[in-house]
């Protein structure tokens, strides 16, 4: 394999649907108010995906250099892992990343913002600044979080919250309560995507020193807890469904809730942490596929 297709592959293209997931709810919401700007839209996902690969780039040089990336570990091969990408080819793709991302994330910032809230703009600034470092802190450097089971805390936060609520504040200026639901969701349905990948793995990264939340609690809690939060992330925008209540329409997104049911009943009868690889892009999908039927729900783009 080339090294474009290596870098590529290290990019984790699969990735990226469930990242913009929060970028589609918080746009739902706002367009629903009749606060749509497609302008808004477009760089808010650039910015978004820029994070994710940032983050997955890190993740591979991480991992890699710590040597947690082995012949033990479960999933498809990694960049620097293989050989076909060293780990200062891997440096230079994280930072030539990091200035393409902030350069868009100011666009962002000004398309939204303008020159006369300079208050709002220099908060969203530092929040960006705060999300890259988090996205190469995961297992970059002696201090990196996903090491000491602070992982799904992060995914939570920038996913869930910031993603959900920083995109309905970019297009309306304006905090909602009510909006911490469907943010609640889309953070938890992250977390348990990583959750899910760190049971998976759970035996490599013991091995590795990598203390994720799954090393430190064992597997059966860890499945104990997969279950509560994503019952939890169900609840949650159900509660928003019949607070926002306009018609049958806004429980589209219940559809959604079908593979994520029946995620949860295979993780439940699973006995073998290594053959849970496939429920990674289900679980993913089925996350994004709950974005897209919430755009719908409240889909009232002008």
């Amino acid at each position: 394999m080339t090294k474009a297709k290596t870098l590529l592959s290290a990019a984790r293209l699969r990735t990226l649907p469930l990242s913009i997931s929060g970028i589609i709810v918080g746009t739902a919401i706002a367009s629903s108010e009749g606060k749509f700007n497609i302008y808004i839209l477009i760089f808010a996902l650039i910015t978004t995906v820029g994070l994710q690969v940032l983050s997955n780039f890190a993740n591979d040089y991480g991992d890699g250099v710590k040597g947690t990336d082995n012949l033990e570990r479960v999933g498809p091969m990694r960049a620097i892992q293989s050989g076909v990408i060293s780990d200062k080819e891997m440096l230079k793709a994280i930072i030539v990343t990091t200035i393409l991302t902030l350069i868009a994330a100011v666009l962002l910032i000004y398309i939204s913002f303008g020159k006369d809230n300079i208050l709002y703009s220099l908060f969203f600034f530092f929040l960006g600044i705060a999300a890259v470092i988090a996205a190469i802190k995961y297992t970059v450097g002696k201090s990196a979080y996903g090491y000491n089971g602070l992982g799904d805390v992060f995914v939570f936060i920038f996913f869930g919250l910031v993603s959900v609520i920083g995109t309905y504040f970019l297009y309306s200026k304006e905090f909602n309560i009510e909006i911490l639901l469907p943010a609640i969701t889309v953070g938890l349905l992250s977390v348990g995507v990583l959750n899910l990948n760190n049971m998976r793995d759970v035996n490599s990264d013991k091995k590795s020193n990598k203390n994720t939340l799954v090393v430190k609690i064992g597997i059966v809690k860890a499945k104990r807890y997969h279950i509560s939060i994503l019952i939890t992330a169900m609840v949650s925008t159900v509660l928003y469904a019949l607070l926002n209540y306009q018609s049958p329409l806004n429980f589209l997104f219940l559809i959604s809730y079908i593979p994520i049911i029946l995620h949860i009943k295979r993780v439940i009868h699973n006995n073998n942490s290594s053959e849970l690889d496939p429920e990674l892009k289900k679980l993913a999908l089925s996350s994004f596929l709950f974005a897209l039927l919430f755009l719908l729900s409240y889909n009232n783009f002008s």
